[in-house]
């Protein structure tokens, strides 16, 4: 079985849409959509939910307005402002770090620490393989360890059908889930465009590849929009022995497709952008 974590370095570069498309063509495998803070992949896939799940982590302050006698011990010492004090004391729950500083300093004991529901991951049946995926609460944290989750979900779930593939769709940047979502991957695909940050963003993210001992290769899309930043691209990569895997042009078809909602293939298996993606997918079948 192998992973393939397919990755941008910074949104927009078209990695959902090229992954929609690998998801028609990579047999046998198990999909997980690692961007749990603005999750798109289901929007092509059209995922039909089979189990939802609650995410817990992390704690809350939370305060006993009965015991609570306002003397703005807890006001004081939270350094993150996410106390407010009237005649008692209130929590502002996106403020709070849940660090633990009041529960422990207060006086009359009112203040306790709750487990926190930050959203809900999925495990769901498309036309091209089962899905895992997930939802961040709004303006909820550790997306890092609902990565993690999506991940460890998903490689249970290729275990238990013996799947051969397991195709994520990471996040874009290069933080915290990104570093969650390259752990254990045997394959990075770094999706970029022709222009002057989607080259710097390419390079971040593949120091990060580096950093972790992850083999990567890079495919360009939209490369024919400025021929002359794609050899750029090419030049930057040969320097480093980073692969090029895969172009794809500019393709009105991809455009159609999105609207349509479903994979390029799908929509026209004849077009330029759906061959390259073809010839992208054959790449990486021959890739050790």
């Amino acid at each position: 079985m192998k992973e393939i974590l397919v990755l941008s370095g910074k949104g927009g570069t078209g990695k959902t849409t090229i992954t929609g498309s690998l998801a028609m063509l990579m047999p046998d495998s198990v999909l997980a959509d690692a961007d749990v803070d603005a999750a798109d992949l289901h929007l092509i896939l059209a995922p039909k939910i089979r189990e939802s799940n609650e995410f817990w982590s992390g704690v809350e302050a939370e305060i006993d307005s009965s015991l609570c006698t306002g003397c703005g011990t807890c006001y004081e010492l939270c350094r993150f402002h996410a106390i407010e004090l009237d005649e008692t004391a209130s929590i502002r729950p996106f403020s709070c770090e849940g660090c633990a500083v009041c529960a422990h300093f207060c006086p009359e004991g009112a203040i306790t620490l709750k487990d926190k529901n930050c959203g809900d991951w999925f495990i769901s049946d498309t036309e091209y393989g089962p899905m895992v995926h997930a939802s961040l609460g709004i303006g909820e944290e550790n997306s890092g360890k609902l990565v993690s989750l999506v991940k460890k979900q998903s490689r249970e779930l290729a275990e238990k059908r013996g799947a051969s593939w397991i195709l994520v769709d990471g996040p874009p940047g290069i933080g915290c889930p990104v570093i969650a979502s390259m752990s254990g991957t045997d394959f990075v695909l770094l999706v970029t465009e022709p222009t002057m940050s989607g080259l710097h963003d390419l390079m971040r993210v593949a120091d990060l590849a580096d950093h972790f001992k992850v083999k990567s290769g890079v495919c360009i899309n939209k490369w024919d929009l400025h021929p002359d930043y794609c050899k750029k691209i090419e030049k930057a990569c040969n320097r480093r022995d980073i692969p090029i895997v895969g172009r794809i042009p500019f393709d009105t078809a991809v455009v159609l497709s999105i609207v349509q909602g479903q994979p390029v293939i799908k929509q026209d298996a004849d077009s330029p952008a759906a061959k390259a993606i073809e010839e992208l997918w054959e790449n990486l079948k021959g890739l050790p």
